[in-house]
């Protein structure tokens, strides 16, 4: 099992931050910083096929990490980060947790798992009242379902009916241009694959009607083997595709149908294709393909997400990606929780500084990110499609959707299914 801490003061650290304090609060901030860290547990999946998960939040947490810590800490506190692999296992995710909190010392827990984690996380750490931020998971009933709401739990991640409705939008527009009336489905078998794709069909149809999904495909995740799946999308002949697989199981897929032509006879759109690291890994990029906005230096197009891109890369031995941007975000949102609280990790006031909170960031759309009141969500992330090319920048042309249509959308959703 990989373990691995980030983040411990040294002596110069220390007087760093120290002196950082001292410059509002004197001689009682070096009694501070020299006192306990702050620990942040972090379960998330850094073996397997889907490593790059966790191996670029990990890089991201420890950069957040690093610059609260070099500006300071929490009122001269140092922040000290713990990592531990779950193997993309919901039974070992839940026993992470718990070890993090009860033996490492964590008083937080920044979870950076897959959504079959998530749910276990989620559970884990209602039971033992600890505050948590999930920072990878896209299924929208995490938070969106009241059966899943905690008071003192987070969701700094693309959710998966915002993608919905702007992938809905989009698909709707592509098949109407190019008179696509018959669709398929290839998408992971879990709860994440089957409500991403029940989503983003029902609103596709709903702005498209004119369309039917002919063949539906759901492969194991982490499964080697995808020629049965793409047999059954070749013999049922769609005119479009629709995949939600992700991380290496994504880059597999993609090889393996290339060698059958698929790419040449399906427009395809694919959610998940725009990270760095799936672009890179997979052998012969299709042009053309529709991918969703993920995470991109180039949007939004600011000088503040270049320079976070550049900083990353610099500090990484992994590439940036949709999880990076958002554990590194969810590491922002804790560190002004803590600064709030004065460094009291209680869950509820934690919960409470948490409740609303709007920050500066890269990777807003209008330059900042809320975590909604009412639901403990991410809102006001760039949400949009663009078309893949085989080199650098790798995509482009991205068509983004108005946040005010998300929302809009997403309420009836809610009322819909007796969420709201």
């Amino acid at each position: 099992m990989t373990y691995r801490t980030f983040g411990r003061p040294t002596r110069r650290t220390v007087l760093r931050g120290a002196a950082a304090g001292a410059a509002v609060l004197a001689a009682p901030a070096i009694l501070r910083a020299q006192g306990s860290t702050i620990r942040i547990g972090m379960p998330t999946i850094l073996s397997g096929r889907v490593a790059i998960l966790g191996q670029s939040s990990e890089a991201a947490a420890q950069l957040a990490v690093s610059e609260a810590n070099e500006a300071g800490g929490i009122d001269g506190r140092m922040l000290e980060l713990v990592v531990r692999d779950s193997a993309g296992k919901p039974d070992q995710a839940t026993k992470v947790t718990r070890d993090l909190v009860n033996t490492e010392g964590c008083s937080v827990i920044l979870d950076a798992e897959a959504s079959g984690g998530s749910f276990a996380v989620n559970e884990t750490v209602r039971d033992i009242k600890v505050y948590c931020i999930h920072t990878n998971s896209e299924t929208s009933e995490l938070t969106a379902a009241p059966k899943n709401q905690v008071e003192w739990v987070f969701r700094c991640a693309r959710q998966g009916i915002h993608d919905a409705v702007g992938g809905g939008l989009y698909a709707a527009n592509l098949s109407k241009e190019k008179g696509l009336t018959r669709w398929g489905t290839c998408s992971p078998d879990y709860a994440y694959g089957r409500s991403n794709t029940a989503e983003f069909m029902e609103y596709t149809k709903r702005f498209a009607p004119e369309i039917e999904v002919v063949v539906e495909s759901w492969p194991k995740i982490f499964q080697p083997d995808y020629t049965e799946n793409i047999t059954a999308l070749l013999n049922s002949a769609p005119q479009a595709l629709y995949s939600c697989l992700w991380g290496g199981d994504l880059v597999a897929f993609f090889d393996q149908a290339s060698l059958y032509g698929l790419f040449d006879q399906f427009e395809t759109v694919a959610v998940n294709l725009g990270d760095y690291p799936v672009l890179e890994a997979i052998k012969a990029l299709p042009t053309g393909i529709h991918s969703g906005s993920r995470y991109s230096s180039t949007v939004p197009d600011t000088e503040a997400n270049r320079t976070w891109n550049d900083t990353y890369r610099a500090h990484s031995p992994v590439l940036p990606t949709n999880w990076a941007w958002q554990t590194y975000s969810g590491i922002k949102f804790m560190v002004e929780a803590l600064k709030a609280t004065g460094g009291d990790t209680d869950a509820s006031k934690l919960a409470e500084a948490t409740r609303g909170m709007t920050i500066d960031s890269p990777f807003g759309v209008n330059g900042t990110l809320t975590l909604r009141e009412s639901d403990h969500t991410l809102i006001d992330y760039p949400v949009g499609y663009g078309l893949t090319l085989p080199e650098p920048p790798y995509i482009k042309n991205f068509q983004m959707t108005a946040w005010d249509e998300i929302l809009k959308y997403e309420a009836e959703w809610k009322e819909r299914n007796g969420y709201a």
